[in-house]
């Protein structure tokens, strides 16, 4: 069967080793769906491919041994799925659009777990919805808090949650729990004064252990959420390395102009002549400069006024060439 190559790869199938057999890819954005998508998963396995699924480290599926020409009949099953999980589509009924930008991967966040400081898979989602669909090469983590399960900083654009902790000194009884905890599990940000705790703002980085910690509901989480945006970690053959800081004390609109304002840095600089088109974001802006990419992407951004900027950003790394 003949094949146009970039097309499958668009339509989110993928190149195998066997030849005229593909494997379909399935995002699940922020990794949360329900028990129905997994169902439909498993018929289309057995419908139409070998039977196995291998679940990726992006938070989707991959549903093996399709043939080329079941495609079609396997788009028109992908259809509720999509539904399901409000995947931006192009046209109804032709399965998934680009296979650029990598499925918007998450932790748990708050809806199981008690350290995350919001829905990751909400946000995630709207994320989501803002860049499908793109061609563009683009990985994207949220965590909910600094414990970073989801390896945020290893993505160009990391997402993780903070808390601005209130504290109610009427409800403290002064055991120090906070502190304790604080000290052991976080940064040390805190400390006794007159019997009462004291917060040192530049230190603490949000991460709601104090919340976690008190036995008295003396700290309770901010109703505002916040993030800290980390940008171009990544791994790779040339050099490996971790994100850092840009935004810290940052809102979710803010973090989403960012993003849609990098995919237009990258439309303006990038290498067409890279291997099949694509040029990395992350080495896009190690050969462009960081100024030209802050300039560009906080370009039309009215930022709160709590939100703290990087003046400048240096990665490191393991360099292989």
């Amino acid at each position: 069967m003949d094949i146009d190559t970039k097309k499958l790869k668009k339509n989110a199938f993928r190149i195998t080793k066997e030849r005229g057999v593909t494997a379909s890819r399935i995002r699940v954005p922020g990794g949360k769906c329900n028990a129905e998508v997994m169902q439909q998963v498993v018929n289309i396995a057995n419908t139409y491919g070998n039977g196995n699924i291998h679940l990726t480290s992006r938070q989707g599926f991959e549903i093996e041994g399709i043939s080329f020409g079941d495609m079609d009949k396997v788009n028109e099953m992908l259809q509720p799925i999509i539904e399901n999980l409000g995947i931006a589509q192009t046209v109804p009924g032709t399965g998934y659009p680009a296979a650029g930008t990598r499925n918007v991967s998450a932790c748990i966040g708050n809806r199981v777990c008690p350290f995350a400081n919001y829905s990751t898979d909400v946000f995630a989602k709207r994320i989501e919805a803002a860049i499908f669909p793109n061609d563009l090469h683009f990985k994207i983590a949220l965590t909910g808090c600094p414990n970073d399960c989801a390896k945020a900083r290893m993505h160009d654009f990391g997402i993780i949650g903070m808390t601005m902790p209130q504290y109610d000194p009427n409800r403290c009884v002064s055991c120090k729990a906070c502190v304790k905890g604080c000290d052991k599990l976080s940064v040390d940000a805190l400390r006794m004064e007159n019997y009462k705790v004291a917060r040192n703002e530049e230190k603490c980085i949000g991460c709601g252990v104090c919340v976690i910690k008190c036995p008295t509901r003396a700290w309770t989480r901010s109703l505002k959420k916040y993030y800290r945006l980390t940008i171009m970690g990544r791994t790779g053959k040339r050099n490996p390395r971790l994100g850092e800081d840009f935004l810290v004390w940052a809102d979710e609109d803010t973090i989403i102009e960012v993003i849609l304002n990098t995919y237009k840095f990258v439309e303006k600089y990038i290498d067409r002549s890279a291997p099949g088109g694509k040029e990395h974001v992350g080495y896009i802006v190690d050969r462009v400069g960081f100024p030209e990419f802050k300039k560009w992407v906080l370009d039309g951004i009215e930022l709160p006024p709590e939100t703290v900027v990087k003046d400048n950003v240096y990665w490191g790394g393991i360099h292989y060439r």
